[in-house]
């Protein structure tokens, strides 16, 4: 019996995180897409769909062998309303992961050129420029969220709210004093 190869558990792993985006995008005030707290940021809305031009172009790059700004990527076009960032982003993941499927691990010391005209192992792109990196932003995004007074969801533990809802489930649960 063989164990989970390097793929199998990024493959894992990045599918558990991107459970967990949809779930901030599912959370996004629905009247906020500009929402902006820096004017030289992003607005919640382009954040958002910064995380689906994560997977669809890291995704297309490795499975070319090399990036470039002049890349058309399939089904890139931004949404400009929050609620066609989740399945926008969705649809996205999915074909990356699609582009993925038979990428093996002896090919992750494999070298692709990077958009600046760097090497860089496919191993480092999953890992660092994809997976770390969708995870930063999307921590940006749940702060923006909740900046926006939206409650973005607990994602490795529970927020204030679902935190409150417990405890006052516990209390309930607690016998009376005599």
């Amino acid at each position: 019996m063989s164990g989970f190869s390097e793929m199998d558990t990024f493959r894992s792993l990045w599918a558990s995180e991107a459970e967990r985006t949809l779930r901030v995008l599912e959370t996004l005030p629905s009247d906020q897409y500009d929402f902006r707290p820096d004017p030289k940021g992003r607005s919640i809305g382009e954040l958002a769909w910064h995380l689906a031009e994560i997977d669809g172009c890291l995704s297309f790059g490795v499975a070319k062998g090399h990036f470039s700004y002049d890349d058309h990527v399939p089904d890139l076009k931004r949404p400009r309303q929050i609620t066609e960032l989740a399945p926008g982003y969705r649809r996205v993941h999915e074909q990356a992961v699609a582009r993925l499927t038979n990428l093996e691990d002896e090919r992750l010391d494999e070298n692709v050129t990077f958009s600046d005209g760097r090497p860089m192992t496919i191993r480092n792109v999953l890992w660092e420029e994809l997976l770390h990196h969708l995870v930063h932003h999307r921590g940006q995004l749940a702060l923006m969220c909740r900046m926006a007074s939206g409650a973005p969801p607990g994602l490795y533990g529970p927020n204030r709210e679902e935190m409150q809802e417990m405890q006052e489930m516990i209390a309930k649960m607690q016998p009376a004093s005599a």
